[in-house]
């Protein structure tokens, strides 16, 4: 059932509010004792929740040690530590959540800021360290393109073909989203468009010019590189605040037209469903050994995972470009996948926006920035010179997201657009040949 709320501490029922029977609608919250967390209780809860992925770990993992290991060879070694890492990212996932619950919404944020990425991040400062530097270019733009193209796509469909509520038909079943939150995120993806542009459209220019040197030309566009990188920085850092301080909490979503409610407080806000605020389930030190356990894990599977890289490129036939731009990605996002469709079928599109267009904001914004400076750190001359192709590619992808989702309402169809668009891009880059670095 669906609330109005005009304080934290009172919930009238819309279908009250209509019928007239305001006072006998009132609902308090329900101060009944609350359960006891322990040690043993937040195990159980670790396991019994994602025990799917649980079970897939346990199998996973030690299959892809011993591929590295015994040199089972490079393809099984990266499908194995593939098929580890996914369910390993789903665990930093919930650790994080529940950690998050117990710090605060503040500290909270800024751990699911730091740990949303985690996978990407690990696997691409284990490939920056190596020198592959093409693969960690590809998985940038290819992290993104996956998340505004194949995770939207699929929230959009599965959202609009398998709702949890069944009441509406399919022909005139759609879904509402805040246009605001919307318009504002891909008010920052055109920002690092900007920032991922401009160093290629540098080096392009400059070729074009009489007597021009490639290395004085290279060392200028890294320099660019690594200033636009420090911009992007600082502009995550300002969005950071602005959700978490200055606007925390002023966005909101009406997922269907509201009754007459004159006589409920005219500050009062529409709420998508009845909801339980969650507690944590597990004590927050057990929360921080599994992020830190985990962490390690998915360490030392991505270290296996970037050694195969080289031979499974040769033997497979496929480039790196590839690799970076389809594959590694789907791995790295495999756990938002899941949690954004299942958030889209039960109608929680504010959720949909965060997890998919947010994550590839922070990819922009946080994890390439500091590839970046990282390179920088250790001698790797890692710059954001994209390929004109892929920088093409990016800005479609932007525009077609931003089209689809600027007025605040999408539908089934609007989600196999976006399939179709990644499925496009997937053929083109599977014949695109890598460059030399």
């Amino acid at each position: 059932m669906r609330y109005l709320t005009g304080s934290p501490s009172v919930s009238v029922p819309i279908d009250a509010v209509a019928t007239g029977s305001t006072a006998t609608a009132i609902a308090t919250h329900d101060h009944s004792k609350k359960k006891v967390v322990t040690i043993m209780s937040s195990l159980y809860s670790i396991w019994r929740r994602i025990i799917v992925f649980n079970i897939l770990a346990i199998i996973f993992v030690p299959l892809g040690i011993l591929s590295f290991v015994l040199k089972w060879g490079d393809i099984p070694t990266f499908v194995l530590n593939v098929c580890a890492i996914i369910p390993l990212a789903k665990l930093l996932d919930y650790a994080t959540d529940q950690l998050s619950m117990r710090v605060g919404e503040t500290i909270g944020g800024l751990l699911n800021a730091t740990f949303g990425n985690a996978v990407e991040l690990i696997v691409s400062i284990l490939a920056l360290r190596k020198g592959e530097l093409r693969v960690v270019q590809a998985s940038l733009i290819g992290s993104v393109l996956s998340n505004l193209l194949l995770v939207l796509g699929f929230c959009f469909l599965c959202g609009g073909l398998f709702p949890s509520d069944k009441s509406a038909t399919l022909l005139d079943r759609f879904q509402l989203l805040d246009p605001d939150q919307a318009n504002l995120n891909i008010g920052l993806l055109s920002v690092v468009f900007l920032g991922f542009i401009i160093p290629a459209a540098f080096h392009i220019a400059s070729e074009q010019t009489i007597g021009f040197n490639p290395e004085e030309i290279a060392n200028k566009t890294l320099s660019i590189s690594r200033g636009t990188a420090i911009v992007l920085l600082v502009t995550y850092i300002a969005f950071l605040v602005f959700q978490l301080y200055s606007h925390r909490g002023e966005t909101r979503v009406v997922s269907e037209p509201v009754p007459d409610v004159e006589r409920v407080d005219a500050h009062a806000t529409v709420i998508e469903e009845e909801e339980e605020e969650e507690e944590a389930e597990t004590l927050a030190i057990i929360a921080v050994g599994a992020l830190v356990c985990v962490t390690v894990v998915i360490g030392f599977c991505a270290e296996f995972l970037v050694d195969s890289l080289d031979g499974l490129a040769k033997q497979a036939s496929i480039s790196k470009t590839f690799i970076g731009i389809i594959i590694l990605p789907i791995v790295g996002n495999a756990a938002e996948h899941v949690t954004a469709v299942s958030a889209a079928m039960r109608n929680k599109m504010n959720l949909v926006i965060t997890v998919a267009v947010g994550s590839s904001i922070q990819i922009s914004l946080l994890v390439a920035p500091v590839l970046v400076l990282i390179g920088w750190m250790i001698g790797q001359n890692l710059s954001l010179d994209f390929e004109i192709f892929e920088s093409v590619v990016l800005f479609v992808t932007i525009f077609v997201t931003s089209t689809l989702i600027s007025d605040g309402r999408t539908n089934w169809l609007e989600g196999w657009m976006l399939l179709a668009s990644y499925v496009i891009l997937a053929i083109a880059f599977f014949y695109t040949n890598d460059v030399a670095e």
